[in-house]
């Protein structure tokens, strides 16, 4: 007859449990010595099985997601851009603007920490459980009109709205070709009320006519994107450059901040939730 431990041993392997069987002989040796009971046993070996199976889950969505490298909020240095409320950010990132399909925007001058917060908040979406993708504005463009080329539009603006989070980062920083602009809205729209979205950009809203190329587009994305949104304004100087300031010209210090202009005015059915709403610091 084959011993109970033994027995569990087969199981553990049948089962693909690598860590629980790692650690059971540890786990017998205390239950022998009395130092836990028969449940505390079950309880630490599984226990231990989740939270490996758990780690290479996330390890493989943040990879999937882009997110990498992983940025977090503990480590964001809130003490160098005292414009932010450190704790506006931690409720952002509890993540009930997912829920309600709202758009999460961060505006701010290069090096201020917009891609690190946007990047943060998807790690922790990942880590709870939702799906995310981020893609810089001009890669995703790239992409669309590649698939618009080859024939596969439809598929593809489908792949970016599956995912529960989506972020856009770098808007602003290259001009897009009015074509470019109409794939962006025809994502944007597809997402539209359905899907949760963070956007970077270092200019303001308007601005977005230049950035897209086209005044007309630009009008309809923003009516859109600041319709459900959270717009978080960043007024600082670059981390990046914080040992390199002297540097920098005394210009483009005098003008670092970006003060976003009120969301455009909606025609036909009233705003929810009272539209955009604007949090500084």
């Amino acid at each position: 007859m084959i011993p109970v431990t033994e027995r569990i041993r087969q199981s553990m392997v049948s089962l693909h449990m690598a860590r629980a069987l790692e650690t059971l002989d540890q786990t017998l040796s205390r239950l022998e010595k009395g130092e836990i009971s028969a449940i505390e046993a079950i309880d630490e070996l599984l226990a231990e099985e989740l939270n490996l199976r758990e780690g290479r889950r996330i390890g493989v969505a943040l990879r999937t997601a882009r997110l990498m490298p992983i940025k977090t909020l503990e480590s964001f240095d809130f003490s160098f851009q005292p414009s932010l409320d450190r704790h506006r950010i931690m409720a952002l990132a509890e993540l009930e603007f997912i829920k309600r399909a709202e758009v999460l925007h961060f505006l701010g001058p290069p090096g201020t920490g917009k891609s690190h917060l946007a990047t943060a908040i998807g790690v922790a979406a990942v880590r709870a459980g939702r799906s995310v993708y981020r893609c810089s504005l001009a890669d995703m463009i790239e992409a669309l009109t590649k698939a618009e080329r080859e024939g596969r539009l439809t598929e593809k603006i489908r792949f970016y709205a599956r995912a529960s989070l989506l972020i856009v980062d770098e808007i602003g920083y290259l001009p897009i070709t009015s074509g470019g602009a109409n794939l962006f809205f025809q994502l944007v729209n597809a997402r539209y009320e359905k899907g949760a979205m963070i956007l970077t950009s270092n200019r303001g809203f308007a601005e977005w006519g230049e950035i897209f190329g086209d005044p007309v587009v630009a009008t309809a994305l923003l009516d859109r994107l600041l319709h459900h949104a959270v717009v978080v304004q960043i007024e600082g100087a670059s981390y990046r450059l914080r040992h390199h300031t002297d540097l920098i010209p005394e210009h483009t210090r005098a003008h670092a901040s970006i003060t976003p202009p009120p969301p455009p005015k909606r025609r036909g059915r009233p705003l929810k939730n009272g539209g955009a709403h604007q949090l500084n610091g």
